[in-house]
């Protein structure tokens, strides 16, 4: 298993949100047909986890934003959404939660 970072937002008024990215994204910026993807240091890179770590925090959020094939399998084998919420963007997995 790579390296997964992740990063949690407080924003007043609202729920915290959890941002998580393999390791080997950040800084980058993905393109795609109708979406560019900027992965940025200073949304996605906090602390680095584990797998274990990674799928107990998922459980404890309800706004979650996910960039990485590595990091968005993890999330689906922890049943917090399907493939068909997964979108690709030059042709790494991005998926965002919201639980409300």
């Amino acid at each position: 298993m790579g390296t997964i970072f992740h990063k949690i937002h407080k924003v007043a008024g609202e729920k915290e949100i959890l941002a998580i990215a393999d390791k080997e994204l950040i800084g980058k910026t993905l393109k795609g047909k109708k979406i560019t993807l900027e992965i940025k240091e200073s949304f996605y890179k906090g602390e680095e986890l584990t797998q274990e770590q990674l799928k107990k925090l998922l459980h404890q959020f309800t706004n979650i934003n996910i960039v990485g094939n590595q990091a968005v399998e993890i999330a689906l084998q922890e049943k917090l959404a399907t493939k068909k919420q997964v979108i690709e963007v030059d042709g790494i997995k991005h998926l965002q939660i919201f639980v409300v």
